[in-house]
């Protein structure tokens, strides 16, 4: 899983330094399944329950799962959530990214960092002893504290050699505690924050979903190892990101 996590982290390396205007997301989902199967791995989203793409590509008010096509072209101002997987033999993982495109409002700048950081809010719960909706409750309290709408219909979820596998990792707080964290565990936090209500829709197509006022969203994810210390992200291996674990112990 660690191998299969530094893969992906690449792909979505690679996917920064791609998007411009101009481009169509299928053309960012043909890169990113190319960089996949270029590193050796298999796009572990493509035709699962019978999404089109490798790589689920969501604009502005979009929240996650957009499809990609080739007459939707992103513009100057946008920012780009990217949500990617893939399998290296037989092991899942998951990471998703929000780029900005160019220039664009402060406050769209801020509602993409908050929504990165309440990640690493919520991940210093991820650690053996503590419990799984610690987690939850540290990520959904970061968001509305700063004004935001966090995303209810959606959540993260246990990964390893399934994609999606129990449990369930809500981004708000819950009744519970939920399950004790021992070592070995594998989460995908994910973070879906909005500038606006928290309230989505669902589009025909069955699979896009964009806040309900259409106001923009950002979406932060990682793979995560539960360790006898820190949480290990095995999709994002960055000082900065290894330095903010460090300073965030509880």
């Amino acid at each position: 899983m660690r191998t299969s996590g530094h893969m992906l982290e690449e792909v979505h390396l690679a996917l920064r330094d791609f998007i411009k205007p101009g481009i169509s997301t299928l053309e960012i989902d043909e890169f990113g399944e190319k960089e996949i199967r270029r590193l050796g791995g298999i796009p572990n989203f493509l035709n699962y329950n019978g999404y089109p793409g490798s790589i689920c590509v969501s604009i502005n008010e979009e929240v996650v799962h957009g499809i990609p096509k080739k007459n939707k072209i992103v513009k100057e101002g946008d920012i780009v959530s990217l949500d990617a997987g893939l399998i290296w033999k037989g092991w899942h993982s998951d990471a998703a990214r929000t780029w900005i495109v160019g220039e664009t409002d402060e406050a769209v700048k801020k509602l993409v960092e908050d929504t990165r950081m309440s990640f690493f809010e919520g991940i210093r719960y991820a650690r053996a002893g503590h419990r799984l909706y610690e987690i939850s409750a540290a990520i959904g309290q970061y968001a509305i504290d700063r004004g935001y709408g966090v995303v209810e219909d959606l959540c993260g979820h246990g990964i390893g050699t399934s994609l999606h596998e129990s449990p369930q990792i809500p981004n708000f707080r819950q009744r519970g505690r939920g399950m004790r964290l021992v070592p070995g565990m594998t989460l995908a936090i994910e973070p879906m924050i909005n500038l606006g209500t928290a309230r989505v829709d669902w589009m025909a197509d069955g699979w896009t979903v964009k806040t309900a006022d259409r106001k923009p969203s950002a979406h932060y994810e990682n793979t995560v190892l539960i360790t006898e210390g820190d949480p290990e992200l095995l999709t994002c291996t960055g000082e900065e990101e290894r330095e903010l674990i460090r300073s965030m112990r509880p």
